[in-house]
């Protein structure tokens, strides 16, 4: 069976009381091509057995709810297996499992937390602001796990001063600090009218990058591995570059 939810937290502990038990289970929030004999339950979240499957957990590890809310932001197209199968061994153990790396289960989803923990680290150097006419900053960002809120506490801090937007577009919603608090919206897509200044600005980072550069030396192979091509159309020094000439 097939329990299909909404990907937020109270749909999925739902979904696995009913699934706990189900040896053939899959909880997942996207629509997948049935196998043969495969059928699928569209799950409603409930309150009140989400209240009681978290309490459970809890008694048995209580850091794994954290666990969990990063699991589900995890862009993975099987995280909310992952988190299955991670919870539901956790709930057969009754003590934490997180240290059980030869468990498969346990070590899948230590490497889903340990992908959108490292993502919202390379963030934080990754972002690049530009300046709107109005002296608020906009950032677009198409990140590979749903984290736009969590880079919120980092910049709120380096930046207090400066009203600014997390652009995630690929999941159009927007992380907004207005200078006194900060909040999450849905945001489709954003015309921007950028300052006098941004233009320069910009045209003088693309100079300091490109005098730094040595062209006989040039490394492309280890500058992948530093800064990942998919962040490139965001970073105005490398947003013209094809990453395919090489």
């Amino acid at each position: 069976m097939i329990y299909l939810t909404d990907g937020t937290k109270a749909c999925f502990l739902t979904a696995f009381l009913y699934a706990f038990k189900d040896d053939e289970a899959v909880i997942s929030s996207v629509q997948t091509q049935l196998a043969i004999g495969q059928r699928t339950v569209f799950v409603a979240a409930d309150a009140e057995k989400a209240a009681k499957a978290e309490k459970r957990l809890l008694s048995f590890d209580k850091d794994c709810v954290d666990d969990l809310l990063l699991m589900l932001r995890s862009g993975m197209p099987d995280h909310e297996q992952i988190a299955f199968r991670y919870f539901r061994l956790l709930a057969e153990k009754r003590a934490p499992v997180r240290g059980m790396l030869a468990e498969t289960a346990v070590l899948a989803a230590s490497e889903c937390i340990r992908k959108v923990t490292y993502e919202i680290h390379r963030m934080h150097g990754f972002v690049r602001f530009m300046e709107s006419a109005s002296g608020a900053l906009y950032a677009p960002l198409a990140p590979d796990n749903d984290i736009v809120d969590l880079l919120l506490p980092h910049f709120r801090t380096r930046l207090p001063e400066f009203p600014f937007v997390l652009h995630d577009v690929r999941r159009k919603k927007a992380a907004v600090y207005d200078g006194k608090s900060a909040f999450t919206a849905p945001l489709d897509r954003a015309e921007i009218a950028l300052s006098a200044d941004e233009e320069g600005w910009q045209a003088l980072w693309r100079r300091y990058y490109d005098s730094v550069n040595i062209p006989c030396r040039e490394r492309l192979k280890q500058m992948k591995s530093y800064m990942p091509v998919r962040y490139w159309r965001f970073l105005p020094e490398l947003s013209a570059r094809d990453p395919f000439s090489v």
